[in-house]
């Protein structure tokens, strides 16, 4: 597909299908899929990339036992970055999480093990979070005296609240299993996260594009507007997206009583 075979990648697999579902794996298990620099540059040419070459759905992944273990301490601790490198390295992971979502793609997150520190503002740029029964879900910037750099401040806040997000950084808590899902760190906990993450793709896929762009932009966008503006904005999206013709098609459909109904499954 256009640009990706283009792309130089070292540290994560990527693969697309010929429905346009490409799998972005982070390829890191010695480390527990630790980010480093080099890591968070590749997602940001992965995620400049797919939105142009066609890609109808994403499956982000991981090798090994976790899904990431944030930051890696140790290439910090190497490089004795100054305040306003580290400030750089910070603002590359912002524009790499930024670019997944709001690049109008639905990226659907195959949680397992750790999904910790700057794995989980990883984990938060996701539309979707799917979780196995093993997955636990931390914050331990506070134990080793730093503060989050990725946007978790903004995501994680977003998902779970301000409280529970400086509990978790001020006393290591971990949150798994269904209480995650409660307060919101991951919508599905299931036994095989990939097959189902593979479900939600590939339904997802099947949308129209200009819709999931409109799903997976514009609500992030309104979601920092005034209401007012808000509301502005989500009817103008509403007059592009709803007049489209694949929609025109779809509304054919179930006026003509053909289309697929709204109920729960038997």
């Amino acid at each position: 597909m256009r640009g990706i075979d283009s792309l130089d990648l070292k540290n994560i697999l990527l693969q697309v299908d010929d429905q346009g579902i490409a799998t972005v794996t982070l390829n890191r298990p010695e480390k527990r899929n630790a980010l480093d620099l080099a890591t968070i540059d590749e997602l940001v040419d992965i995620f400049v990339t797919l939105p142009r070459a066609g890609v109808r759905a994403v499956i982000l992944q991981a090798k090994g036992d976790h899904f990431s273990a944030g930051l890696d301490l140790v290439e910090h601790h190497r490089e004795e970055r100054s305040a306003a490198d580290f400030m750089h390295v910070c603002l590359r992971w912002h524009e790499a999480f930024n670019k997944m979502e709001y690049g109008g793609v639905p990226i659907i997150a195959v949680l397992k093990g750790a999904v910790v520190g700057g794995g989980l503002e990883l984990a938060s740029a996701a539309h979707i979070r799917v979780a196995s029964h093993d997955t636990y879900f931390g914050l331990p910037e506070g134990q080793r005296g730093l503060f989050t750099g990725g946007g978790a401040t903004i995501r994680v806040a977003d998902l779970i609240g301000k409280a529970r997000m400086i509990d978790m950084m001020l006393s290591g808590r971990l949150y798994r299993g269904q209480e995650a899902v409660d307060v919101g760190l991951c919508q599905y906990l299931v036994d095989d996260a990939e097959a189902k993450a593979w479900d939600i793709a590939r339904a997802a896929a099947q949308n129209p594009p200009l819709s999931n762009f409109a799903i997976c932009s514009a609500i992030s966008h309104m979601q920092n507007m005034s209401a007012l503006d808000a509301a502005y904005a989500e009817a103008v999206v509403a007059g592009v997206v709803n007049t489209q013709e694949a929609a025109k098609e779809r509304l054919a459909s179930f006026a003509k009583g053909t289309a697929a109904k709204v109920k729960p499954a038997d």
